[in-house]
């Protein structure tokens, strides 16, 4: 499978999620800024899931950089993680709108999660596509930020006590999500910029 028209339709996938996502940002009723500070909580959830969306590209695109075929089963993760994806716009809307409430926060969260796991099958599909003949290519996925941190056993335990803090503190999750996206962005490969 060419490679490159896996990658062309992800981004058009991430560009189309951006858009609908800032579209879901309301224009101010008047022309002050107490009027468009009201729309304060939806800002906040959209400039995380923008860096969500920012982040996941980046380490997207470097997976994919290394990755020397697109077999059926990276084509349908990949597929199943830009579906995921897709429901982010909705559930930025809905977080933002209602950030102190339990249903909304814990919505946005399992999108988040659901998001996760969906990479970290693809990061598996790719690595084991690779390993048998390029080696380096796994073992340099398999040291991504991204996949490390969803086989710490440490991570999933922060998860646990987020996931019981959300019922006492519902904004708990996009603290969560913007520290989890910080880290990985910072802790990218150090060839990342290098592979072209």
């Amino acid at each position: 499978m060419n490679k490159g028209r896996v990658e062309a339709f992800t981004d058009a996938v991430v560009a189309i999620v951006l858009t609908i996502m800032v579209l879901e940002f309301k224009t101010p009723e008047e022309p002050t800024f107490a009027a468009l500070a009201t729309e304060w909580s939806y800002l906040v959830a959209y400039l995380i899931s923008f860096l969500f969306i920012g982040v996941a590209w980046y380490n997207h695109h470097y997976m994919f950089s290394l990755t020397k075929r697109v077999t059926k089963g990276i084509y349908w993760m990949n597929n199943l993680w830009i579906l995921i994806m897709a429901m982010l716009p909705v559930s930025t809307a809905w977080a933002g709108r209602f950030i102190s409430d339990v249903q909304p926060e814990l919505f946005y969260f399992i999108i988040f999660t659901l998001w996760q796991w969906a990479y970290a099958g693809l990061s598996y599909v790719v690595m084991r596509t690779n390993r048998e003949h390029h080696p380096e290519v796994a073992q340099k996925i398999r040291q991504m930020s991204v996949y490390r941190m969803n086989v710490n056993v440490g991570y999933w335990l922060v998860w646990v006590i987020v996931t019981v803090l959300i019922f006492q503190w519902p904004p708990i999750v996009l603290v969560f999500t913007v520290v989890e996206l910080i880290v990985m962005a910072i802790s990218t490969p150090k060839d990342s910029d290098k592979l072209f």
